[in-house]
């Protein structure tokens, strides 16, 4: 078994893997990575043969002791890294030994990296996940971020060859975000008009943005409020509450709600939402029914294309 020791623990640093589902009757929502696309490439990276348990470093300042050899790799936002102080890639896998530091600076693009380790962090499960729900208080060690001096047990797996991402697939978060809409059964409390205003408003992130969801800030869309049964709600769902600012919905939500929803984000637009910072610039665009088979077929072939292109480093 392979340990490491959080030497700085960061803004906010937490272990998460692919989400808890099927526990939303309970009140529990599923948590897992904000940013589940570069989650994945970790994983793909380091061959890892199921979803692994991660830590999801939230603006950066993370620090780690290894006491043992192994392979990891960072994934995500654009933060510094370096092993014992020397400079190093994201986006592909690195060979650490006993007593090597990792540190990641702070984000210069971006919001969340993921830092992997060949065979993922083993720590105890709560409801069937280790992913971190601090609202909750569930997952993770004892529900709580990460903190100064604690040991992360990991498995020992050895990976004879090391990987690298080609640079046209990494994102760029720092460009105006486009979000597809799709909408749900409630789109006809909206008229033309006001989806319209929807997709054609220029929205920035406002100040109040985590895991649990973005409210974005711009122009208030006007709507004719009705009573509204609190109602289960889903991943990248957009609530319009009375202001007439949207806020979307993500890993860690509610699980219950009483806004209006014209609809719910494309889950890849979501992730990227996640990496987005205040003031950053959100624009929508409707999707029709029609139109998701071929974008989901665009998917299949972007993890398609990008897992034969990775690039072997030795």
């Amino acid at each position: 078994m392979s340990v490491f020791v959080v030497l700085k623990a960061g803004v906010l640093s937490t272990l998460q893997d692919q989400g808890r589902v099927g526990y939303a009757h309970l009140g529990l929502t599923q948590g897992g990575p904000a940013d589940y696309v570069s989650y994945r490439i970790a994983d793909l990276l380091l061959q890892n043969q199921n979803p692994s348990c991660q830590i999801e470093v939230s603006v950066g300042g993370l620090s780690l002791l290894a006491l043992t050899d192994t392979v990891f790799c960072v994934t995500g936002a654009q933060m510094p890294l370096t092993i014992n102080g020397q400079p190093k890639t994201l986006w592909q896998t690195h060979r650490i030994k006993k007593d090597d530091v990792i540190e990641l600076g702070f984000a210069k693009s971006g919001l969340r990296c993921y830092l992997a380790v060949a065979g993922g962090f083993k720590l105890a499960k709560d409801f069937g996940s280790n992913s971190t729900v601090l609202r909750e208080k569930v997952g993770g060690i004892a529900g709580a971020a990460l903190q100064q001096g604690q040991f992360l047990p990991a498995a020992s797996t050895y990976r004879p060859l090391l990987w690298a991402l080609p640079e046209k697939y990494w994102p760029e978060f720092s460009n105006p975000l486009e979000l597809g809409l799709i909408p749900g059964y409630q789109q006809h409390w909206f008229d033309e008009s006001q989806w319209q205003q929807l997709c054609s408003t220029d929205y920035q992130v406002s100040a109040l943005y985590d895991r649990m969801g973005y409210r974005l800030q711009g122009e208030p869309l006007l709507y004719q409020s009705r009573a509204l049964l609190s109602e289960g709600i889903s991943y990248g769902a957009v609530q319009l509450p009375p202001d007439g600012l949207p806020i979307v919905l993500l890993n860690d939500r509610q699980t219950l709600g009483g806004y209006p929803k014209p609809g719910v984000v494309l889950a890849r637009h979501a992730a990227a939402l996640a990496q987005r910072q205040q003031g950053q610039q959100i624009r929508f665009y409707k999707i029709e029914p029609e139109q998701l088979e071929a974008h989901q077929q665009e998917q299949h072939r972007y993890w398609a294309e990008l897992s034969m292109d990775f690039r072997s480093l030795c």
